[in-house]
């Protein structure tokens, strides 16, 4: 019997997990029915990258890398520890201030270089901002592996979320049938966040076929940084969206889901956001600070409005499917929460006849 792992489950139980941390539900399984009877009436399946297919790792506490010392090929590079899958980690609970230090494991600036190359397109990581970013980076330190080698075990507790660096990996699960190969890792990929974000034992074993390099980060570390930062990003777009006009027809779920999708982006002074004549690939919201929009006239460009923290632009272009109408501009620095297209059309859909009939006052009045 072969087994695959469904493309967008991965996605679908993190986003789930949030959902449950945020809003505590008294009864699981109620909140779950209604939670996926949502998921599947307003929402298109995610796809995501096969790395994010295997679920947790099991290594222990926190392995100083600068000393490790390999082991046999019976033993896994880390001790196991047990009893780990009753912890609960709440982000709601967990306070900036609570005075516990973060685990920072010294790197050179060539390990530090490679490692941001390994993570900076995983999907776990796609929402950090900068100093998150660096946090995941001084948590995570390097382990070699040997072929043979068992880096986590199916039915092991899970202690470790691990980044490749290089090396070849096969995911393997046990079944009546015997053991079958699920999946191959090739010099890129992750595996075991299941594992961490959802107490679970693993449910693959990942084992090395060749000489390999692998980035890991602790259970706790892990938490509080991916889990807590996707908690606290919701919680700061919620805010902002709250203040949008044109979302007062988004129920709660809808605004989460809205939410969870949306990206920060930067710009310094002066820098363009949008240009007029352009494909569209998104639309944006203004978190912080000012922009100015422009639109060329008799082959002029013509300052038509500014816009503040809480308005929006780009998307009349998504709506009619045509090149942009104007061009964006910060005024100092900008944050931007940016919703890419496909996110666009899965997510907005209550509000498109309100931007419809905005963009025809906006016609007719220009």
């Amino acid at each position: 019997m072969n087994f695959e792992i469904p493309d967008g489950l991965g996605d679908m139980l993190r986003d789930f997990t949030v959902a449950v941390l945020r809003e505590r539900p008294r009864d699981l399984n109620d909140f779950a029915v209604d939670y996926f009877t949502k998921s599947r009436d307003s929402r298109k399946a995610k796809k995501i990258p096969m790395y994010i297919i295997v679920d947790d790792d099991t290594d222990a506490g926190e392995p100083d890398c600068d000393n490790f010392k390999p082991r046999t090929q019976k033993q896994n590079k880390f001790g196991r520890r047990h009893s780990v899958s009753a912890e609960r980690y709440n982000p709601e609970d967990d306070s900036d201030d609570d005075g516990e230090q973060r685990i920072i494991h010294p790197k050179t600036d060539e390990q530090r270089e490679r490692l941001l190359e390994a993570v900076c397109g995983i999907l776990l990581f796609k929402s950090l901002e900068h100093e998150q970013m660096q946090e995941v980076i001084d948590a995570m330190f390097e382990t070699r592996v040997d072929p043979g080698e068992h880096v986590i075990e199916q039915g092991d507790d899970g202690d470790n979320f691990y980044v490749i660096d290089k090396g070849i990996f096969d995911v393997t699960v046990k079944t009546e049938q015997g053991l079958t190969r699920i999946h191959r890792f090739e010099d890129k990929g992750s595996f075991g966040e299941l594992a961490l974000m959802y107490n679970m034992p693993r449910s693959a074993t990942v084992t090395a076929l060749t000489h390999g390099t692998l980035w890991a980060m602790d259970r706790t570390s892990f938490r509080r940084i991916i889990l807590k930062s996707a908690f606290k990003k919701r919680q700061r777009y919620e805010k902002l969206l709250q203040n949008v006009h044109l979302l007062e027809s988004l129920d709660n779920y809808e605004r989460m889901n809205l939410a969870d999708a949306l990206v920060s982006r930067y710009y310094d002074d002066g820098q363009t956001i949008i240009v007029e004549g352009d494909v569209a690939d998104g639309m944006y919201f203004v978190e912080q600070g000012n922009t100015r929009v422009t639109i060329t006239k008799a082959g002029k460009e013509v300052e038509v409005s500014r816009l503040s923290p809480g308005e929006y632009f780009g998307e009349m272009a998504l709506v009619e499917n045509k090149p942009r109408s104007a061009t964006v501009y910060s005024i100092g620095k900008v944050k931007v929460a940016f919703l890419e297209r496909d996110s666009f059309e899965r997510l907005l859909g209550p509000c498109l006849d309100i931007m419809k009939r905005k963009i025809s006052k906006y016609e007719k009045s220009s």
